[in-house]
């Protein structure tokens, strides 16, 4: 089983590697500039590494992207071997990174509670107190209480 540190290098070599194959040497149209590499991890024992890609794009975008990596996964393992020259290159796994998705629905939840918000704000602009502006006793509020019962 190979060390962690070993594993993080070759990640980041396999994102490297892939991500200038996709820049330079692959012809495929499906793969266009719209492509990201965002994350690469590897397996302990070095034989499987996930790549993370966004695309830029609507869902047929997404759609014709993983398509396009799936064809070109040969080609890209075969590149990674070449820079990594090590015994055994890893497969290779595409998946689709949710973190563009997910920040979106933060984003939107962020909006619906600055909206909440701001109604509250207006709500309460021109509201009074139900009693005193200051409910607290105060110790010498306690005297003036006492001598106005007797």
């Amino acid at each position: 089983m190979a060390d962690n540190a070993r594993a993080k290098r070759l990640a980041d070599l396999i994102r490297e590697v892939i991500a200038q194959k996709l820049q330079r040497g692959i012809k495929d149209p499906r793969l266009g500039t719209h492509v990201t590499i965002t994350d690469t991890r590897v397996t302990g024992d070095l034989r499987e590494a996930t790549v993370f890609y966004t695309v830029y794009g609507d869902d047929e975008d997404r759609a014709s992207a993983a398509a396009g990596l799936e064809s070109a996964k040969g080609i890209l393992r075969s590149e990674v071997g070449r820079a990594a020259g090590i015994k055994f290159t890893p497969t290779l796994t595409f998946v689709a990174d949710a973190l563009p998705d997910t920040a979106r629905t933060i984003e939107d939840l962020l909006d619906k509670a600055r909206a909440s918000d701001q109604q509250v704000r207006e709500a309460s602009s021109g509201a009074t107190y139900a009693g005193d502006a200051d409910p607290y006793r105060k110790p010498g509020d306690e005297d003036e209480k006492d001598a106005a019962a007797e």
